[in-house]
């Protein structure tokens, strides 16, 4: 077990986990990112360039560019060089001119062919290494509230404790709804093996981005629930979404999308699925609310 105690990490808070160059790296909540060779740990926040110490993504380009999510925008360190300070660069939504439409960013995804996809509380923004271009709400990306208002959890609307959370609401029109919602708000985000972007958004369901254009998934298409915090593509290509209430198995074929859904009374440790892993033996692992599960002969 690490810690900040008896590691280089420098916050317990673990937001993110990914392999880059055999190498593990660690994004936290508010210690930055740390990286461990196996032997000794290293970290950068952000005296070495980092935008921001929560840390929520990283990605390698072919080009051995790194980018990394934060929530103050996004850094890109030109040739993976992460000790030159001359290499790490910032883009936020003021120097892209809104091409980045928020700066509060939780996933990044890049292609084969170098283009960045990032995943963020104001929508879906893309980069490919000269022009921006973003989406949201009103170019399809989430289901509307009308839709799925029936569905939305009751909880504690994040917007009345957090000033972050009440301008987000004011700038898309969406002060009046008293519940969590906001589907430009982007909280997992995968490019499948056929291309297509898919997000998973807070309480407007699932998006998938093809040619161009979105479709969305809710409870009324028969998603489990419409808060994603999860989603993976398993090895035969089907996907999987983490959600509030459980998980479901996109499957599709001639006749259209099914979803399978998933919950505690099939084995789930909690319905608040949070991440999933393919294991080598077939088993599979989910890391829910409380706890983890294993599935010895898959789901």
């Amino acid at each position: 077990m690490f810690d900040n105690k008896n590691s280089g990490l420098l916050s317990n808070g673990v937001f993110y986990l990914t392999k880059i160059d055999n190498k593990l790296w660690v994004g936290t909540y508010g210690g930055g990112l740390s990286i461990f060779d196996g032997e000794k740990w290293k970290t950068y926040n952000i005296p070495q360039g980092l935008a921001d110490a929560f840390v929520y993504g990283a990605a390698k380009a072919p080009n051995g560019d790194i980018w990394i999510a934060t929530w103050s925008g996004a850094n890109q360190i030109i040739g993976g060089k992460l000790d030159d300070p001359k290499a790490w660069k910032t883009y936020t939504v003021k120097n892209t001119n809104g091409g980045l439409p928020n700066d509060w960013v939780y996933s990044v995804i890049v292609d084969p062919k170098g283009n960045v996809w990032l995943g963020t509380e104001g929508g879906l923004a893309f980069f490919d290494g000269a022009n921006w271009k973003h989406w949201e709400h009103k170019d399809g990306l989430g289901a509307s509230y009308e839709k799925v208002k029936d569905a939305l959890i009751k909880d504690t609307d994040p917007a009345t404790i957090s000033k972050h959370h009440a301008r987000q609401k004011v700038e898309q029109g969406l002060e009046r709804v008293q519940v969590p919602y906001n589907p430009n708000y982007i909280v997992s985000l995968i490019l499948d093996s056929k291309g297509r972007v898919w997000c998973g958004t807070w309480g407007g369901g699932l998006s998938v981005l093809e040619n161009g254009k979105f479709k969305t998934y809710t409870t009324k298409e028969g998603l489990i629930g419409n808060y994603v915090p999860m989603l993976k593509e398993g090895p035969d290509g089907t996907i999987w979404i983490g959600q509030n209430t459980g998980l479901s198995k996109l499957k599709e074929g001639l006749f259209g999308t099914k979803f399978t859904n998933y919950t505690k009374k099939d084995g789930l440790y909690g319905d608040i699925v949070f991440s999933m892993s393919f294991a080598d033996d077939g088993s599979v692992w989910l890391g829910s609310f409380g706890g983890a599960s294993r599935f010895h002969k898959g789901l």
